[in-house]
């Protein structure tokens, strides 16, 4: 089979050369000499092997171990994507929407403990949404604006990802368990053309601590990629899906390419690839594209 490794590290700590590049051919079978996609960050490697991606990909962790170098290994064909769906929450963004919200309300600690375990697959994440939600209510909905505004961060490459790929003709998604009072804004500052996600209820302008059922959870994330896939007429080899927490997984497992990013150790272990690293232009490297490539205006 025709695979190829492609080889990432953070571009804001480039670490990646042609030490680390060695290690790593000599950990495939008959590896090709190294592309560059991005001197010091990302380059491909080419080979052809038989052995499984998962076996692979830890041969070569082994090889690169103590470098923060990200792995990503799958066959060489079709590796642009045409359709991509990207959690929001700590993942496009930096932060935990609702426990931001929780602080207005003084109780951070608390909820942001809730939202780690659900986030870990600990605990099921509907009712703990719905628990969660619950310590939300009278919060003036105008506090949305100044969590949106003081406190919420772009996650570094989230905008050159979908811009590059929409510029490459491809179709982008945001799909949250959080709430369309976030979705929509954060979906219009990074460039999706579509987003997903639970509508909290309000009554006279406040939270009035109940969330629209159904809940927008593991299944309907899924779901949703199952939905684009078909409405596009896509293989699923034209597919790429990006998240951090348990209720990404589903959804991460049935992508062409499913990736974990800074995950929960669950949804990394179990993830086709991980970037551990790197930003979110990993993605782009990892479909082939190099950084001259990039859109981000």
């Amino acid at each position: 089979m025709s695979l190829v490794a492609t080889l990432i590290c953070n571009p804001a700590e480039p670490e990646l050369d042609s030490t680390a590049i060695e290690a790593a051919r000599a950990a495939l079978p008959s590896p090709e000499h190294a592309d560059w996609l991005f001197e010091g960050v990302a380059a491909d490697i080419r080979f052809s092997s038989n052995d499984g991606i998962r076996t692979i990909s830890d041969r070569l962790g082994e090889a690169l171990n103590g470098l923060r170098v990200d792995v990503v290994v799958q066959p060489a064909l079709d590796r642009r994507k045409k359709l991509l769906l990207a959690d929001m929450d700590s993942t496009m963004i930096g932060q935990e929407c609702i426990d931001e919200l929780a602080d207005f309300a003084g109780l951070k600690a608390h909820v942001a403990a809730i939202t780690e375990r659900a986030m870990r697959g600990e605990i099921e994440f509907e009712p703990a949404l719905r628990e969660r939600v619950a310590l939300l209510k009278d919060l003036p909905v105008t506090v949305v604006d100044e969590v949106l505004k003081s406190r919420i961060t772009l996650t570094p490459g989230a905008v050159e990802l979908i811009r590059t790929m929409r510029a490459n003709g491809a179709y982008t998604c945001l799909v949250s368990g959080g709430f369309t009072l976030f979705t929509k804004a954060v979906a219009n500052m990074i460039g999706f053309q579509e987003n997903r996600a639970n509508e909290l209820l309000t009554e006279n302008g406040k939270l009035t601590g109940k969330v629209t059922e159904p809940i927008l959870g593991r299944e309907a994330k899924l779901a949703t990629l199952f939905d684009l896939r078909e409405s596009f007429d896509l293989d699923n080899l034209d597919t790429v899906v990006v998240g951090d927490g348990a209720n990404d997984l589903a959804m991460i497992e049935k992508a062409g390419l499913g990736v974990a990013y800074h995950a929960k150790p669950a949804v990394a272990a179990a993830a086709g690839a991980r970037i551990d690293h790197g930003d979110l232009t990993a993605l782009l490297y990892a479909q082939g594209y190099r950084r001259t490539e990039f859109v981000s205006s």
